[in-house]
């Protein structure tokens, strides 16, 4: 399973669970629309989670260019078109409005996936990896922590505690767990330290720090309500 949610717009609802299908056994989560309305209503509550849209030409209520135009106006997520058309002016017309791929309808499904799979990787070349925990912005590559936007200042084992607590959000951690994991197996301390180093993440998360929840008798939980 990967991280990757794509969403399709086709008003054919064949069409949809077809590709809806194949891209599933590859892992992606999918996001459905049927028209274009539905589509911008989609993709505007969605946008953060979404890494990919198949997009439709001939749709009712509003085409998949209309769809387009309003999209790229605020964002540069990938769209593949899918279009009956096959004539070059379409194709033309596509890449300057910001398509990033497009494919004639009838397409090999399989072939469609692997376009998928090769956009995705392509625009991921030069971006790191960035996820957003309520406002905790978490850099894996970069190893650094900001809260809504601003880079806050964490020591090496106070980055490793928080994101072991995101890792395993929702889950209550007894403190042996959290120094076995985080301290390692060779650390013979006081697991009272956990509290303290807690105590300061909580300080520097601001408004944040109450997501880290303390459960009586256990430990903590990373929890976002």
């Amino acid at each position: 399973m990967n991280d990757d949610c794509i969403l399709v717009v086709d008003d054919e609802a064949r069409m949809r669970k077809l590709i809806k299908d194949f891209l599933k056994v590859k892992g992606f989560s999918i996001l459905e629309a049927e028209d274009g309305e539905k589509a911008i209503q989609v993709f505007k509550e969605n946008e953060k989670n979404i890494s990919l849209i198949l997009l439709d030409v001939m749709m009712p209520k509003l085409d998949g260019w209309s769809v387009l135009r309003q999209i790229r106006q605020s964002s540069k997520v990938p769209i593949i078109m899918l279009t009956a058309r096959g004539e070059e002016q379409d194709e033309l017309f596509g890449f300057e409005l910001g398509v990033d791929e497009y494919i004639s309808k009838p397409f090999s499904p399989k072939i469609l996936v692997a376009r998928v799979e090769a956009i995705l990787k392509r625009t991921r070349g030069d971006k790191r990896e960035i996820k957003d925990f309520g406002g905790i912005e978490i850099d894996k590559e970069g190893r650094t922590v900001s809260i809504d936007g601003k880079q806050i200042e964490l020591s090496l084992r106070e980055y490793e505690l928080l994101t072991y607590l995101i890792e395993n959000k929702n889950i209550a951690l007894s403190r042996d767990k959290i120094l076995n994991n985080v301290w390692n197996y060779d650390y013979y301390g006081d697991s009272r330290t956990i509290d303290s180093h807690i105590k300061k993440i909580r300080h520097k998360l601001g408004k944040k720090g109450k997501y880290i929840k303390t459960i009586r008798g256990i430990g903590y939980k990373f929890e976002i309500k």
